[in-house]
């Protein structure tokens, strides 16, 4: 069966966005064949969209399939592609995005241009372990996991921050996994490597669950940054700017809840044809 798609990135954040009216009967061997950066079409996950364009503002379902298969709570980026997705089939310049995180209010600066700018609430940081969550009663905060000192957070999905000199000094691949398969985290976490850029700036990179590799972007990571910085004392400015390989992103906080924007680029759109349901892993 032949699967329209459209290709989105946002700081290099790249996904497959799949109208979720389109059938695809096994979206876990979908998603680890158009991901494939190799053999596919190339992205670090797969949104199923379903549009609800009665409500005002206009509402849109997301759920995001990872490389993996596994499905993820919220992602950042991802979100500010959909908001995109949605504003430029309702005209809307805002709109309300439901994740398994909770729903989410984002806007869109014109969702009819190819690239656009899109800011999405992310909600509160949350450090509490049973909302990270972590195999014990109190909050990680500062402490060696692996080889870095690492504080814990839940922005939408767990991550495992560390604060180093320099980012790029960082070997990713190789002191991420341990981090992020480490007892402590009994569901995994991203790990997000940080380095101070400037006043209320840093460098961000992130190795991220379920891609189980580093990306050029992650937003959810993006706002841990920020969230660790303030709790640390890095930072007390109520806009942050991180900036991951692939762009620039700013993280904003009212009181505790914070939002993250930044560019959204529609890149083209497709078909594919889905793998058949029930596929082996190793033919997907």
């Amino acid at each position: 069966m032949s699967v329209p798609f459209e290709k989105y990135h946002g700081t290099g954040n790249d996904f497959v966005v799949v109208d979720a009216a389109t059938t695809v009967e096994d979206r876990y061997a979908f998603a680890r064949s158009v991901c494939d950066r190799q053999r596919g079409v190339g992205a670090d996950g797969v949104l199923f969209l379903a549009l609800e364009p009665a409500y005002s503002p206009p509402r849109v379902v997301m759920t995001l399939v990872q490389p993996d298969g596994s499905t993820a709570a919220m992602c950042g980026n991802g979100a500010r592609c959909t908001a995109h997705w949605a504003a430029n089939r309702t005209g809307a310049d805002e709109v309300m995005i439901d994740t398994l995180a909770g729903t989410r209010h984002a806007t869109v600066d014109d969702g009819q241009a190819v690239e656009s700018e899109a800011a999405v609430e992310m909600g509160a940081p949350s450090f509490a372990p049973a909302d990270v969550p972590l195999a014990r009663d109190e909050p990680l905060v500062e402490e060696r996991v692996g080889d870095h000192v690492v504080t814990a957070v839940n922005t939408g999905v767990p991550h495992a921050v560390a604060f180093v000199d320099d980012v790029d000094d960082v070997t990713v691949e190789q002191d991420a996994p341990e981090i992020r398969h480490a007892d402590v985290f009994p569901e995994g976490a991203n790990v997000t490597f940080a380095s101070r850029a400037g006043d209320a700036a840093f460098d961000q990179r992130t190795f991220e669950r379920g891609v189980e590799g580093e990306t050029d972007s992650c937003g959810t990571g993006a706002v841990a940054v920020a969230a660790v910085a303030r709790r640390l004392g890095l930072t007390d400015a109520a806009s942050v700017a991180v900036s991951p390989p692939g762009g620039d992103l700013a993280v904003t906080f009212d009181g505790d809840v914070a939002t993250l924007s930044g560019p959204v680029v529609r890149e083209f759109e497709d078909e594919i044809d889905a793998p058949s349901p029930g596929r082996m892993d190793s033919e997907a």
